[in-house]
């Protein structure tokens, strides 16, 4: 998320109206905000999950930033299922640091604890998981990769625990995000003051002690990445790895399979450019589904999601654009199977089919909306989903609110 950085500050003063109408409801009707719990396993009826608006997902619980002890805001999430006893867990993160979780009865949740921030307070925080460890970065000032064995989460006996990290990271100071291809045991951090910006790698195959292990500079300021073990439709890169950055202004793919001699592959832009934020792949690879974050801003167009063909790592393309329902501001997006998940700010989280991406046809087909004061141009909401637990639930963390566990409707 980028909504206070210095680089957007004309761009935010534009939209500062729009924060105005915080405590109305979508029908400019002023709501009471919902008190903790007060909606948990609230089916989705009539369009509406108590007060939150809604279609075919059901809300199974919603805890408060206050109850998560996070802090002002919160920012980020993952998730961790313990292969031991098949809980699954919510990582939260927040301003004041990151909130563990116990879901796995997702109608009454539990704090376990939490892993205070290393060193100051932070509007942005991000963790990634490998190797039933937590690898946590921030923007704040000195900060690091934190890693914590979440294996300990089953022994604490007295929730909620505070918690110290288990090994601390220090070649970098403040980082932006971190990604992690756990097929590889490689951690990049992006974002940092290292490498130009560009990814840092960092070798977690033994979680407890990470090793540098370079980096790539070459194109400038890494905003997000996803990297892969590819094995998509271009064989001439099956088998390496395969990182692609979301890059301000443009997204690039890069061969980082040699971290002494990383490479790129190629890049590739689009119309309309406001912030080239995040992506993911389609599970078969040959698609990028990308989300720029400030369009919507520059543009007032409606939340815009864009789509390129990677069929050939050489030689991508654009292939279409999907535009939502709303002028909501798109951040992160995931996907599983036919689904993509948008977290959408104001607007909450919107599924949307993409079976049909071949012939340039994608459809929402539900959402749920953490933020029912507006869907306006605004950085409130929304921050990111979790769609991959195998029990189906999901796992939303939004600014104002909190954290969110959702199920689709009848499932």
């Amino acid at each position: 998320m980028t909504y206070i950085k210095a680089r957007f500050l004309p761009v935010l003063l534009g939209t500062f109206v729009l924060f105005l109408n915080q405590g109305c409801s979508k029908n400019n009707t002023f709501i009471d905000e919902p008190t903790p719990r007060e909606t948990t396993n609230t089916t989705c009826d009539n369009g509406f999950a108590g007060v939150y608006p809604c279609n075919d997902y059901d809300l199974l619980a919603h805890i408060t930033l206050e109850e998560l002890k996070g802090g002002v805001e919160g920012n980020d999430c993952w998730g961790w299922t313990d292969s031991v006893s098949g809980k699954e867990y919510a990582l939260m993160c927040t301003t004041t640091g990151v909130s563990f979780v116990d879901i796995s009865n997702p109608i009454d949740p539990v704090l376990v604890g939490t892993l205070p921030t290393a060193t100051t307070n932070s509007s942005w925080r991000d963790v990634k998981v490998y190797s039933d460890h937590a690898f946590v970065v921030s923007e704040a000032s000195g900060h690091g990769m934190q890693v914590f064995d979440l294996t300990r989460l089953r022994d604490v006996t007295s929730a909620p625990e505070t918690f110290t990290d288990d090994a601390h990271y220090t070649q970098f100071g403040n980082a932006h995000n971190i990604v992690i291809n756990e097929d590889s045991g490689f951690a990049y951090a992006v974002g940092t003051s290292t490498y130009n910006g560009g990814p840092h790698f960092v070798n977690i195959q033994d979680p407890k002690n990470p090793m540098s292990a370079g980096g790539y500079s070459a194109d400038s300021y890494s905003h997000d990445a996803q990297v892969v073990t590819y094995n998509g439709p271009d064989t001439d890169y099956t088998g390496s790895e395969i990182l692609i950055g979301s890059n301000e202004n443009e997204v690039v793919i890069v061969d980082v399979t040699d971290k002494n001699n990383p490479v790129n592959i190629s890049k590739v832009s689009y119309s309309n450019i406001g912030f080239t934020h995040q992506g993911w792949f389609t599970e078969n690879q040959k698609y990028f589904i990308l989300g720029d974050e400030i369009d919507e801003v520059n543009y007032n167009t409606r939340t815009r999601t864009i789509v390129f063909d990677f069929s050939d790592l050489d030689n991508p393309s654009y292939h279409m654009q999907h535009l939502g329902p709303t002028n909501a501001i798109d951040h992160n997006v995931y996907v599983k199977g036919d689904i993509l998940y948008q977290a959408n700010y104001t607007a909450g989280v919107r599924m949307i089919d993409i079976s049909n991406i071949e012939t340039n046809a994608m459809t929402e087909i539900g959402f749920f909306d953490t933020y029912p004061e507006n869907n306006n141009t605004a950085f409130h909401g929304a921050w990111n989903v979790y769609p991959f637990f195998e029990s189906g639930n999901l796992i939303i963390s939004d600014i104002d609110r909190g954290l969110f566990i959702l199920r689709k409707s009848g499932s």
